[in-house]
């Protein structure tokens, strides 16, 4: 019917029809806005717009992903319901769902997958399994189970970004909105820090209608008397977390500023970079700190040596301007023992220590603790690992978080091989070893009921870690075969025959 009003030179129909369908929009809005009010409404006919574009194609799924993590990272869609799903929930599993659909249709074919997957779906099913012999001890909870089932599609993110990212431009797409998500983020963060304080907790208050907390929002330090007691939070709500998000966009992105085929324009990408580590600076996370520090000595290491004589200047520095001689004091205090936090710290390494040792194999699950003596709760992720999934979850996550970099070991001369692929890689590897080092002090890269999103950005850049090494792999594979890959890297046992004395300088 649609095709013959088109077809037909008579319009009136048609204009008969866009008028109706006009009004009759106009007058759901009118309507919702009676109902809902003015933001509630707008917000929703704007939710169900980004769903729409969320289902258009994984691309956008993707986008609309790390866009939601960076900006509004703990946002719940405000349906009335207990527990209420997250704007994350939303963009997850639209992603999912639009790869699912892709196959079921057969736009998808030929899996493409690594070895690394088997740790992935090997740490996921722990995961699941760690739960439910929690619920031994603990009642059946909806909100755990939720955080649950979060957690493991995060997870499945990362098998599906390698079989969906099968070129560089796609890669290449999704480091730059990482790099601009972040540092629109990290703006955010400065601009509220900036602001008086009374508006700025007005404005943060504002996210109580998305359940965001409310109140007394702002996050301070414990010396009052500064000048800079006040610490960023940007929509994080924890310093620490957005120090861990940023620390993390903030090796993404400083690969970029050196590349040879940046994703963006040098200077571009250097005025990023920069928003990044005022906006941790502000945090006052001494972890994320040092674990940006030890992302960027990992990325001077294997390709960029100037960044060593940056990095040596900024210490310098440090040492002697004055708006830096408490963060190096911090920091200080903190390696020799000597500040609260850190003596506070310990004291829960030492009770996390206490209930692995007697739950050692597969911890006590995710609901709760069998005894009224032990709980939950320590600032280290691999602390945390262990107490909720025993020395048994604890190798499966080294093992799935460790696997990438032999991977990409064994492919080393086909990333170096090709540079722009090369310093995406080495981006993405630098985040993942910044959330190594990062875990060594703090939880919220694997803290299932408070910090998902900061987990998931981990999985997303694993995934695409893996993605840009197997771009790698299969185009040596592809030069040397003088065939096109097959996507899921199988070439042909003809092909493998005639690549075979490529693969002996391996």
């Amino acid at each position: 019917m649609l095709d013959s009003l088109l077809a037909s030179s008579d319009r009136r129909p048609l204009a008969a029809l866009v008028g109706a369908a006009l009004g009759f929009g106009g007058g759901l809005l009118a309507l919702l806005i009676v109902l809902l009010g003015p933001v509630m409404a707008f917000g929703l006919v704007l939710g169900l717009a980004v769903a729409l574009y969320v289902l258009t194609s994984l691309n956008s799924a993707l986008m609309v992903m790390i866009v939601v993590i960076a900006l509004i990272p703990f946002g719940k869609v405000p349906v009335g319901v207990s527990p209420s799903p997250t704007f994350l929930d939303g963009a997850l599993g639209g992603f999912l769902l639009v790869y699912l659909f892709q196959w079921m249709t057969g736009r998808r074919r030929l899996l493409r997958t690594v070895a690394v997957t088997a740790f992935v779906l090997l740490f996921a099913g722990l995961v699941l399994f760690a739960y439910l012999m929690g619920l031994r001890h603990a009642p059946l909870d909806l909100r755990t189970m939720r955080t649950v089932a979060e957690t493991i599609a995060g997870l499945l993110l990362i098998p599906v970004l390698v079989d969906v990212v099968r070129d560089e431009a796609a890669l290449r797409r999704a480091v730059r909105v990482i790099m601009l998500a972040g540092a629109a983020s990290a703006l955010v963060g400065i601009v509220l820090w900036l602001l008086p304080d009374p508006t700025a907790a007005a404005l943060l208050n504002r996210l109580g209608r998305f359940e965001y907390p409310t109140g007394d929002v702002l996050r301070y330090r414990q010396d009052y008397t500064s000048i800079l007691n006040e610490r960023a939070i940007g929509t994080w709500i924890d310093p620490n977390a957005f120090g861990g998000f940023l620390l993390m966009t903030g090796a993404v992105t400083a690969p970029q500023v050196f590349a040879t085929r940046p994703v963006l324009p040098r200077w571009f990408s250097a005025s990023l970079l920069s928003v990044v580590v005022v906006a941790l600076f502000l945090t006052d996370s001494r972890g994320s700190m040092l674990s940006l520090g030890a992302a960027f000595v990992f990325i001077a290491a294997l390709r960029y040596r100037k960044l060593l004589l940056i990095m040596a200047l900024a210490v310098a520095l440090a040492f002697f301007l004055p708006v830096t001689q408490r963060y190096i004091d911090k920091i200080e205090a903190g390696l020799t023992n000597q500040d609260l936090e850190t003596q506070m710290r310990f004291g829960e390494y030492k009770d996390a220590l206490i209930l692995i040792g007697r739950h050692p194999v597969i911890g006590v699950g995710f609901s709760g603790t069998p005894e009224i003596d032990l709980y939950l709760g320590v600032a280290n992720t691999y602390l945390t690992v262990a107490s909720h999934m025993g020395l048994v979850g604890l190798l499966a996550y080294l093992l799935m978080m460790g696997s990438p970099f032999i991977y990409s070991a064994v492919h080393r001369r086909d990333i170096a091989a090709a540079p722009a692929l090369a310093d995406l890689w080495l981006g993405l590897s630098a985040g993942i070893v910044g959330v190594l080092a990062g875990g060594m002090f703090d939880h919220f890269y694997f803290k299932i009921d408070l910090f998902q999103p900061t987990m998931t950005l981990v999985w997303v850049l694993l995934g695409l870690m893996l993605a840009a090494a197997r771009l790698a792999a299969d185009r040596s594979l592809a030069f040397v075969t003088g065939q096109p890959s097959r996507g899921n890297g199988e070439a042909l046992p003809k092909a493998l025959k005639t690549a075979q004395p490529a693969f002996k300088r391996f």
